[in-house]
């Protein structure tokens, strides 16, 4: 399976590109490259951060563009209250051992599209600017796309206001343009993301493991933790990100239903709203498969099993 990931990242995201690398050493998955994007820090923090954690398992071989540094129409919305001024703050990284290409991540994601044997699978994380401005500056890429797995919107849950999730609340507009695109899609959302966390006790086991990676990424996660108790009453830190990798490596890990999905960019409290019609009342036909239900228990044990295998790397 080839994928590319776009992400800000992030502590999610960090984990999510580590689930992928370590999915790629047992050749479950060919990871072609990863994009950055501004969301929960700016353009220029989540690329520093891409290439950081990157340095941190040693792949600095892996592809990495940066891209959009501001939503296709809005100002740029940043959570530093979630991911630090840094975007990944609670542990020392790396300094960044590669410089990533000097090509536009929009270029990259089309370059890469057309020139992949087969379809690729595109793996969003973030917001989804890059991916659409890929598709209006070349709409046939469509046909190049084998699904696209993102992270981002919910059926009932929100986080950034009552209405809406972060990812999709930061560019609304993106979202429409993805959402609509005709490309098989699979919404993995927060009324399954939320639930996929690790606890304050797995958090300190894997930091109890003091691995090459295990001793950065646990008080990271910590930070994480505490940051989502304190905004959302969690006890634990939501892999948001990682859950769209974990499901494209076992997809029965979450439970879907193909809905339709509109993308509310007009609201003056609705903004970003990811309006899923469960019932199927408003007769538009389905457009996305969308998630609804996890097995927590599986995911931890991916997540447990990739970083003790990037710890013995």
């Amino acid at each position: 399976m080839k994928i590319l990931i776009d992400c800000d990242p992030g502590h999610d995201d960090m984990m999510a590109i580590l689930l992928a690398l370590a999915a790629e050493k047992t050749r479950k998955l060919e990871l072609l490259g990863i994009t950055t994007v501004a969301g929960n820090q700016t353009g220029e923090k989540t690329w520093l951060n891409a290439r950081r954690t990157l340095t941190l398992v040693g792949r600095t071989d892996v592809p990495v563009a940066r891209g959009a540094d501001r939503p296709l129409l809005r100002e740029l919305t940043v959570a530093p209250e979630i991911h630090g001024v840094s975007g990944l703050d609670g542990a020392d990284l790396p300094e960044p051992a590669t410089q990533g290409l000097g090509t536009h991540a929009v270029d990259f994601l089309l370059e890469t599209l057309r020139g992949a044997p087969g379809r690729v699978t595109l793996v969003p994380t973030g917001p989804l600017t890059n991916l659409a401005l890929a598709l209006l500056k070349d709409p046939g890429i469509v046909s190049r796309i084998e699904r696209i797995v993102l992270m981002g919107g919910a059926v009932f849950d929100s986080n950034v206001t009552p209405a809406a999730e972060f990812n999709i609340y930061v560019d609304p507009e993106a979202a429409k343009i993805v959402f609509a695109c005709g490309a098989p899609l699979t919404m993995i959302g927060l009324d399954v993301t939320n639930k996929a966390l690790l606890t304050f006790g797995e958090i300190a086991e894997m930091g109890r493991w003091n691995g090459r990676v295990s001793r950065v990424v646990a008080p990271l996660l910590e930070f994480f933790a505490r940051a989502n108790r304190e905004f959302f009453g969690f006890e634990g830190a939501p892999l948001h990100d990682a859950l769209a990798v974990a499901h494209l490596l076992r997809p029965e890990i979450v439970r879907t239903k193909f809905l339709n999905v509109e993308i509310e960019t007009a609201g003056e409290l609705t903004r970003g709203r990811t309006v899923a019609d469960l019932y199927g009342v408003s007769g538009r036909a389905p457009n996305a498969e969308v998630a609804l239900e996890v097995d927590r228990e599986a995911f931890r044990e991916m997540i447990f099993a990739a970083v003790r295998d990037l710890d013995g790397a």
